[in-house]
């Protein structure tokens, strides 16, 4: 395989160096502006006036740099590009400028707004000639009014802030208030709840009692009247053995005539026990018993004859 880059040349064997003449080229002029071409990337967004495609920083180009003898700043080169648009091949023409450490774009194209630039008017150009005294005053006041405006609305803006926080604290206050307010209804009424609940439980109790003392009464009253009903029968009982008696001591007298002091002693007698005892019964009688009575069953296997085997 061959080099890559060759080192060495072919010389035919008919060549004759003598032959071949120096030629020299004219020289430039002094004012002649020396070109070159050159590699470079955008130094600044723009867009083309021609077609309006736009062409960001950074883009890389093939320009032909310019330089021209007779332009200087500070004894400083300013340096000229050709380069062309990347859609339609128009030609754009930029140089530099060492008086705002920037680019100037003259002819082809547009340059973006770049708001944090100074000096620059829609991109393009507006920063050539010097700032005279007048438009440095005109701007300074300007700046001032500015500033002294932006202080005014700090101050206005600082008023309505506190205005809005005093109102806000108000609500804040009238919203605790409202709520401290329905906190003490809340523990009243649970206090009053408590009183009635109290009250309840005492009429509740007040009612049992009464109840219980109306019971107490009803069971006096009945074992009253049963205690009544029993004396009464004995009296009943007692009085018909009275004149069981006095009818039979009545017949023994008639037929042994005995005196009628010795018949009416007796009945005196009779009737003052059966006083007695009705007094005594009726002071020392138990209250009745409701208690059920079991009845003991008849074995009726006797009567029949049938004897049950007793178990030892």
């Amino acid at each position: 395989m061959s080099e890559r880059k060759v080192l060495s040349k072919y010389y035919p064997p008919d060549f004759d160096p003598s032959l071949v003449g120096r030629t020299r080229k004219p020289k430039s002029a002094a004012n002649t502006p020396k070109v070159q071409v050159v590699r470079l990337m955008a130094p600044f967004s723009m867009r083309c006036t021609a077609c309006g495609e736009y062409m960001y920083r950074g883009r890389k180009f093939n320009a032909r740099k310019e330089t021209r003898p007779d332009e200087r700043y500070l004894s400083i080169q300013i340096y000229r590009f050709y380069i062309r648009c990347t859609r339609c091949s128009a030609e754009i023409v930029f140089k530099t400028d060492p008086k705002n450490q920037d680019y100037l774009v003259e002819q082809g194209a547009k340059r973006n707004t770049d708001p944090w630039k100074r000096g620059l008017e829609d991109g393009a150009g507006g920063g050539e000639d010097d700032e005279t005294d007048e438009q440095r005053l005109d701007r300074l006041e300007r700046e001032m009014a500015e500033a002294a405006g932006e202080e005014e609305k700090n101050a206005m803006a600082e008023l309505e802030q506190k205005t809005e926080d005093a109102k806000r604290e108000m609500a804040v206050a009238d919203a605790l208030d409202e709520i401290r307010s329905r906190n003490a209804r809340l523990e009243k009424a649970k206090s009053e709840g408590a009183d009635l609940l109290e009250g309840v439980v005492s009429r509740v109790t007040e009612e049992e009692r009464e109840r219980q003392r109306q019971e107490e009464e009803d069971a006096e009253a009945a074992r009253r009247a049963f205690q009544f009903a029993r004396r009464q029968e004995m009296l009943e009982e007692i009085v018909e053995e009275d004149e069981e008696v006095v009818g039979e001591t009545a017949g023994a007298g008639s037929m042994g005539k005995p005196g009628p002091s010795s018949s009416s002693v007796p009945t005196k007698v009779t009737a003052s026990t059966a006083m007695t005892t009705a007094t005594t019964d009726s002071t020392d009688m138990p209250p009745p018993s409701f208690k059920r009575v079991v009845k003991r069953k008849k074995d009726h296997g006797a009567l029949l004859g049938i004897k049950k085997k007793k178990i030892a």
